[in-house]
């Protein structure tokens, strides 16, 4: 049987973590459900509710999510349900039909991914699938919330009438108001509508005229409203086939009241199932928030917490993009109880509730901050006395309150009993309140309790360092600056810092010097040694992380080189391909000017084609056979390469100008061209002769065509011969 005090919880912060986790609820019940969580009393059920929450976590990162299960609130409906006589108006039908198909939905999609979360469609086959419910419903009442004209063969009948009814009075209005409009009886408006009846507007002075009940009249008298006499006929009997039909509704209602009454039992499950899924998925949604885990459960009593966030300053520093501490932390058989130790300010506090406050939330069925390779267990009892002591209500100091806080220790605890104590001894006479609080601690010892003290007392650190079974630790400070590192460290002792903390705040020197005096040379030397030591502790630490960084780096860097060097790799292989593929177009290329050439010497088509239609099959027996897609993905690859390719030679040739640029450029006197000289141009390679020169432009015979081109476009190459 697990117990944990409402004193603890509210040491812990328990009711705050409560808060946080009811924000992520989207009902009402389910707020007010997780605000009443207290820690599960029986094993078997918190074992249950954790695997819930850890199902329902994981369905957040795949593609078969967990449907909605929003619903309104049916607690009204229920409780008319169970008086007799009494029926549900549409609106409550509604909420009842639109409930069945959000349970319907959750349990058919359990069914059908029952491998994926087990414990959660073990969970939901107590409920049972129906459609009785949803049928019954939407064969009476529509999805506008009306009751259907169906719903009995009366109702049907009766609206019948009355749309007959109602166009006969629309009939016998418009004549009267035709008539009644010629006559000029009529004011301007004509008519107007009263307690929801069509009326005349008639003139004052001729109300006596008009045949009918005065409905009343306008605010200056000018203005009396009548109904029709032929109309009023037909309106009292539309009022009595209204009043009917009103009956029969009712009638409608409480049958199907009646019949949904056997239904009671299930609907009560599918609010409380709902309910319940709406706190699992809170849960889970602020397990979410923290990246919180389910650990693994030791067959021992026996607990490692690595890497423990304190989850409300977690998500605060979060929100204000500070970084959190963790802490490592655990306790066992052969290391029952942790005397922490160390100056104030340093995060002993917050490491103690740490593990309290996750303790608690684990066995109230949440998912904890820890790394994955921690391990939890459970304790039939949490005991603490953290923070302000003092009881004002029973007039009692602080001293006073921790001894009675000490009393209830003695009476409740044993080896399933987990304790947590913050500033243990305080309160009194140093020497004897220290005395008495090392008794404690051995009885609490002498009953293998598990439990984290935090103390500046030097007789509590001798304790744990003599003890087999109890250990002291301390919260890690910086040497120099005397700044927290918010790490905590098994093993060893802190010092308080004492004289340090006083020496860094502007305490004399002299007068540190004459505190030291009066205390035992013993206790200096002693917390002397415990600051040398953590000092040592602070260097190591220090220097195993930035090994680690450097570590860190180097590996870093390897991998860049080596995604480097695998992207050179790829692209001297696009280059190597982009060059076989050039230099195989240009032997082709080759190939196809000596057909051409030897076609221009003996001028034979069927030699030239046959010789083509061998270099094509030759070609097309090294082609392999691909799809159009195949085709299109290597057309786009060569494209790439090429681009590639492209863009490098166009740097290359800027470069190759922005050079040119910079030599000195010795330019060759200009040669006075003439008819018969031999030319090309200046970027060309064809060559030339020049038939006839006219305003510094020249013709130029290249043999098959001829060009006009500007003289100072070309270069000589040969001059005529005389």
């Amino acid at each position: 049987m697990i117990s944990i005090h409402e004193k603890t919880l509210k040491d812990l912060e328990f009711f705050t973590i409560l808060d946080q986790v009811s924000e992520h609820c989207i009902t009402t019940l389910g707020k007010n459900a997780t605000l009443a969580i207290l820690p599960f009393s029986e094993e078997e059920n918190l074992i249950l509710e954790l695997a819930y929450v850890n199902e329902y976590l994981s369905s957040f990162d795949n593609d078969n999510r967990i449907p909605n299960h929003g619903f309104d609130t049916i607690s009204k409906e229920l409780k008319l349900l169970k008086i007799e006589n009494t029926y549900l108006e549409t609106s409550s039908l509604q909420k009842l039909v639109s409930m069945s198909l959000t349970v319907n939905s959750i349990l058919k999609f359990l069914e059908k991914f029952k491998e994926y979360y087990p414990e959660l469609y073990s969970f939901s086959r107590q409920i049972e699938v129906t459609t009785t419910i949803i049928e019954q419903v939407d064969a009476v009442v529509d999805r506008f919330g009306d009751i259907k004209d169906g719903a009995s063969p009366l109702l049907s009948e009766l609206r019948i009438t009355i749309n007959k009814l109602k166009g006969k009075i629309n009939s016998s209005f418009s004549s009267a108001l035709n008539t009644y409009h010629n006559l000029d009886y009529l004011d301007d408006i004509r008519e107007s509508v009263v307690e929801n009846k069509r009326v005349l507007a008639v003139k004052a002075m001729y109300r006596r005229k008009v045949k009918g009940a005065i409905m009343g009249g306008s605010k200056t008298g000018s203005i009396v409203y009548i109904e029709p006499e032929t109309t009023l006929q037909y309106s009292r009997e539309l009022n009595n086939l209204e009043y009917e039909e009103k009956e029969e509704v009712i009638k409608i209602l409480k049958e199907l009241t009646d019949f949904i009454r056997l239904f009671l039992p299930l609907l009560h499950n599918y609010q409380e199932f709902l309910t319940k899924i709406d706190v699992i998925s809170a849960k889970a949604k602020y397990a979410q928030s923290m990246d919180a885990i389910l650990p693994e459960f030791s067959k021992e009593r026996s607990m490692v917490l690595r890497d423990a966030y304190h989850p409300l300053l977690y998500l605060t520093n979060k929100e204000k993009g500070e970084k959190t501490f963790p802490q490592t932390i655990g306790l066992k058989k052969d290391s029952r109880i942790i005397v922490i130790s160390g100056p104030n300010a340093g995060g002993k506090s917050i490491t103690l509730k740490t593990v309290g406050l996750l303790q608690t939330m684990i066995q109230s069925g949440m998912l904890i901050p820890v790394h994955e390779r921690s391990k939890v267990c459970l304790f039939d009892r949490i005991l603490s006395d953290i923070g302000d002591n003092q009881s004002i209500e029973n007039h009692l100091s602080t001293y006073s309150y921790r001894l009675k806080q000490m009393n209830y220790f003695l009476r409740k605890c044993n080896n399933k009993t987990l304790f947590l104590i913050d500033e243990f001894g305080t309160g009194s006479d140093p020497e004897l309140g220290g005395a008495l609080a090392e008794t404690f601690l051995e009885v609490f010892y002498e009953r293998e309790a598990f439990g984290i003290i935090t103390t500046h007392y030097s007789n509590l650190k001798l304790l744990a360092n003599e003890l087999p079974y109890m250990e002291n630790a301390n919260m890690l400070f910086n040497e120099r600056s005397l700044e927290p590192l918010y790490k905590l460290v098994v093993g060893q002792a802190g010092s308080s810092f004492t004289f340090e903390v006083a020496q860094k705040n502007g305490i004399p020197y002299s007068l540190i010097n004459k505190s030291k005096k009066k205390i035992e040379r013993g206790k200096i030397r002693f917390d002397a040694t415990i600051a040398k030591l953590q000092k040592e502790r602070s260097k190591l630490e220090r220097t195993e992380r930035s090994l680690k960084e450097n570590e860190k780096k180097k590996l870093t860097e390897a991998e860049k080189l080596e995604e480097v060097n695998a992207k050179v790799q790829k692209k001297l292989e696009s280059f190597q391909e982009l060059y076989d593929s050039n230099q195989r177009l240009i032997y082709l290329g080759q190939k196809v000017n000596e057909i051409s050439e030897k076609f221009f010497e003996n001028k034979k088509k069927r030699e030239l084609m046959a010789e083509l239609f061998k270099l094509v099959q030759i070609e097309n027996s090294k082609r392999k056979k691909v799809s159009a897609k195949q085709k299109r993905a290597e057309k786009h690859k060569e494209n790439q390469i090429k681009q590639e390719a492209e863009k490098k030679v166009e740097v290359i040739r800027k470069k190759k100008k922005a050079a040119k640029k910079k030599k000195v450029v010795i330019e060759k006197p200009k040669s006075i061209l003439k008819i018969d000289d031999r030319v090309r141009m200046h970027d060309g390679r064809a060559i030339g002769t020049i038939d006839s020169i006219e305003k510094g432009k020249a013709i130029v015979n290249y043999g098959i065509f001829t060009t006009n081109v500007n003289i100072d476009l070309l270069e000589l190459v040969e001059a005529k011969k005389k």
